[in-house]
């Protein structure tokens, strides 16, 4: 036995007047007259409140703030949270993509040759970015160690010191792992020119070296120009897409750099920081992994989507 469907009485507020208050969610509160930039469930419940009988929907001039948010639940609304997005502005970007990836595709297959034995690559690739901003912060007061059975954390005063900060221009040797790297107060066309000459002093002088990396004014200068017009067929660039960052290999190296020894770093003085990083780069060259872009099953989509 099952009893028919029914309702014992119907809807007081109708989905005319629950399709308002989703229409006042995906609103902002700016365009009706408000400060603020986005709906509080309080704000938006007290906004249908006193403007309810007016928009012809008096079932909802005592809505209460829990009411509201059942009608916004409905519709998986969250009015009063903000998800980042970031817009492609690089109307080429799938075709620079691509051309990175076929890059990365090409150096798999150069490692996987030396690995047979085959000759070392005429053409080194090498990943480029600069990590800047990385502060100085020094302690006020001693950190305490642990004390086993009794505090199992290093203890540490909250109030701390800012000494400056550093720029890392580092770059990701994508065959064997190798890192070059500089560390400045600034990340100039003058600093990425050492870059470069470091590079150059690195590798043997028969190679090219082919340089993955963005459109950062420093890169593209002048400056920059004027010295790699000095070194003809020495260095070749592969441009990342405008805001495709993710797409260069060496933000893994400034990743693991920031979840191994710039962790809760704390220094004494500005000049020990950027000792300490350059100890750091070179820890990890005595244990140098090479870095490798695994997704090459994309490149298949984006070859259509081109």
């Amino acid at each position: 036995m099952k009893d028919t469907p029914h309702k014992p009485r119907e809807a007081v507020i109708t989905d005319d007047a629950k399709a308002w208050v989703v229409n006042l969610a995906c609103s902002k509160p700016k365009e009706f007259g408000h400060a603020a930039e986005l709906w509080t469930r309080s704000a938006l419940a007290r906004y249908v409140r006193e403007h309810a009988v007016q928009a012809g929907y008096p079932a909802l001039a005592k809505a209460a703030k829990a009411t509201v948010q059942r009608i916004l639940d409905a519709q998986t609304l969250r009015p009063h949270k903000v998800k980042y997005y970031l817009e492609r502005r690089d109307p080429n970007f799938l075709s620079k993509m691509k051309n990175v990836l076929l890059v990365y595709q090409e150096v798999a297959l150069q490692n996987e040759a030396v690995t047979n034995g085959l000759a070392h690559p005429v053409v080194i690739t090498v990943s480029v970015d600069e990590k800047p901003g990385v502060q100085a912060i020094g302690n006020t007061a001693p950190d305490l160690p642990p004390v086993a059975g009794k505090y199992p954390t290093v203890a540490r005063d909250h109030e701390y010191v800012r000494h400056g900060t550093w720029s890392i221009l580092a770059a990701l040797d994508l065959h064997d792992g190798h890192v070059t790297a500089r560390v400045e107060e600034r990340h100039r066309s003058i600093e990425f020119i050492a870059l470069l000459k470091d590079l150059d002093v690195h590798y043997p002088p028969d190679c090219t070296i082919r340089i993955v990396l963005d459109n950062h004014s420093s890169h593209i200068s002048k400056e920059t120009r004027a010295y790699l017009a000095t070194r003809p067929n020495r260095f070749k660039y592969v441009l990342t897409p405008t805001h495709g960052s993710w797409l260069n290999i060496v933000e893994t190296l400034f990743g693991k750099m920031t979840r191994t020894f710039l962790r809760q770093i704390r220094v004494g003085s500005k000049t020990e920081l950027r000792e300490r990083i350059l100890l750091g780069i070179a820890e990890i060259n005595q244990m140098p992994v090479v870095h490798r872009w695994k997704a090459f099953e994309a490149l298949e989509t984006i070859a259509e989507a081109v």
